[in-house]
């Protein structure tokens, strides 16, 4: 029987299951993640007159309209595919050649904006030609009598502006409805045994864009592990809450089409980021980051609590915890050049990189790396289940919700305690109230935030003893949220005020 895979079409036995279908194509899934399993289409689903023309500045959506020419476009959508521009003017913009049976004339036909048209250049089939309509005009196009009028653009149309002379239509994409397959599913049962014609998505792929580099940077940040968790889905999208709340600017503004990726840059679910499954019209407060590229029926199958494996490209340039030579190796690899500022013996990690984004470093094609001896890089353990909210603060100040490693400047030193402050200020937007207070006795090394019982709200503590007294940050046991521990203490033992601190989050 035939099954496809991810677009790869497979011949596999009768009782072939999806762990068979995974082995062949040597797939394994991200532990977690979900399958998409669509067991048929209709005949409606596989006669499409919707299609996406992907093209180097962008997507084009086109609805075919009900005439002869389709069947023009069906026998050539391959030959289509590939082609470049020919000429380029304010009345419209034309792709070819391609050889079709057209039946030309040289009548002048009116055409409006947004209108796909068939022409004969030079008045020979051969030699026809897309036509992609700029304003309303009219002229001789070789064309057939009724003006041939193929389609219309229905979406992407902010694309058609900014195509130019060096384009062409990369691939064309059938758009399925939705409504139009017959049975799908979601699944993590790999010894489900598969039907002939079942067509199985692992993943989405995602490119991001180059008009919003730090909004990518904040999309690869939430991906970094190569998954997306769904917490919300509706009609029109699914979406993202494991970065709510963080700040980021707005970029880039666009239609937020099907499968382009977006983040709520202001307002109410600041932070939250959205796939889209159908076209919305463009909005202030969204940022367009990327767009999807493959996997589109995976994103309409996933339903709230799944994870979706997610390839993301570029891929990011994320240097800060690594070793200074093994960052200078990943460096090399991808063509980029460095300059290290710090130390450059054995033991340098690098602590922080400029530009900040992937997307500046790949555009500048250079990166600043700033070291420190590993003695300054100090690991911690954080404990999510009982203290929540308080990580939530801690990881915001830090930095470490969008890099693995943040700085913590010492502020005061004494009697085997440190305490830090950190660079940013949340008190004002981030709630930090009574949690994980500790009973009995504090540990050696535990790390604890003051909360809002205490005099000074949001100091980070660590005690390097025990103590049955006091909290890390130096304040009675009901002003104390612990929140984790430091696995290298003994990094913390001289320090003095005004020294800074990088801190890398090892979860186990």
């Amino acid at each position: 029987m035939k099954v496809l895979v991810d677009g790869k079409e497979l011949d596999l036995p009768k009782d072939a299951t999806v762990t068979d279908a995974l082995g062949k194509i040597g797939t394994t899934l991200i532990d977690g993640t979900i399958l998409g399993i669509v067991k048929g289409r209709s005949e409606k689903s596989l006669q499409t007159n919707s299609y996406w023309l992907n093209t180097i500045k962008g997507r084009l959506r086109i609805e075919l309209l009900d005439t002869e020419l389709q069947k023009i476009w069906h026998d050539n959508v391959d030959k289509i595919t590939g082609s470049e521009v020919k000429w380029d003017t304010a009345d419209g913009i034309s792709f070819g050649p391609f050889a079709t049976t057209l039946l030309w004339s040289r009548d002048a036909h009116e055409y409006d904006r947004w209108q796909v048209v068939l022409g004969a250049a030079g008045f020979e089939a051969q030699h026809t030609q897309l036509i992609f309509i700029r304003k309303r005009h009219t002229s001789v196009y070789g064309s057939p009598k009724d003006g041939g009028v193929l389609a219309k653009i229905v979406g992407g149309k902010n694309t058609l502006d900014r195509l130019g002379k060096s384009d062409k239509i990369l691939g064309i994409e059938p758009i399925v409805e939705w409504q139009d397959l017959t049975e799908k599913l979601t699944t993590r049962n790999f010894n489900m045994q598969l039907e002939d014609g079942m067509e199985i998505f692992t993943h989405i792929e995602v490119e991001l864009i180059m008009d919003a580099p730090k909004g990518a940077e904040f999309f690869l940040a939430l991906t970094r592990d190569n998954t997306f968790k769904v917490d919300s889905v509706s009609s029109s999208y699914i979406s993202s809450d494991q970065l709510l709340t963080e700040r980021i600017s707005f970029e880039h503004r666009e239609p937020r089409l099907e499968g382009f990726v977006t983040i709520r840059a202001a307002g109410r679910g600041l932070g939250r980021i959205f796939i889209y499954k159908a076209d919305r019209t463009s909005n202030p407060s969204h940022s367009v980051v990327a767009r999807v590229t493959s996997g589109m029926d995976l994103i309409k199958l996933a339903e709230p609590g799944q994870m979706i494996s997610i390839i993301v490209r570029p891929n990011r340039i994320m240097l800060m915890g690594l070793g200074l030579r093994q960052a200078l190796q990943v460096l090399r690899e991808r063509g980029i050049q460095a300059e290290v500022d710090g130390p450059e013996s054995e033991d340098a990690v690098v602590v922080r990189q400029e530009p900040s984004t992937t997307m500046d470093i790949i555009k500048q094609n250079t990166a600043r790396l700033t070291t420190m001896p590993a003695k300054s890089l100090v690991a911690v353990e954080l404990f999510y289940d009982k203290a929540p909210k308080s990580i939530d603060y801690f990881r915001h100040v830090t930095g470490l919700k969008e890099k693995p490693v943040g700085p913590l400047p010492v502020y005061f030193v004494y009697e085997n305690t440190v305490l830090f402050k950190p660079e940013i200020e949340a008190i004002s937007y981030k709630e930090l109230l009574p949690e994980n207070k500790p009973v009995g006795s504090v540990p050696a090394a535990s790390i604890s935030v003051s909360n809002q019982v205490a005099k000074k709200i949001g100091l980070v503590g660590v005690r390097l003893v025990e103590d049955k007294r006091y909290g890390p940050s130096g304040e009675k046991f009901e002003a104390t949220n612990i929140i984790g521990r430091v696995l290298e203490p003994e990094k913390l033992e001289d320090l003095a005020e005004g020294d800074t601190v990088y801190i890398l989050e090892v979860r186990k």
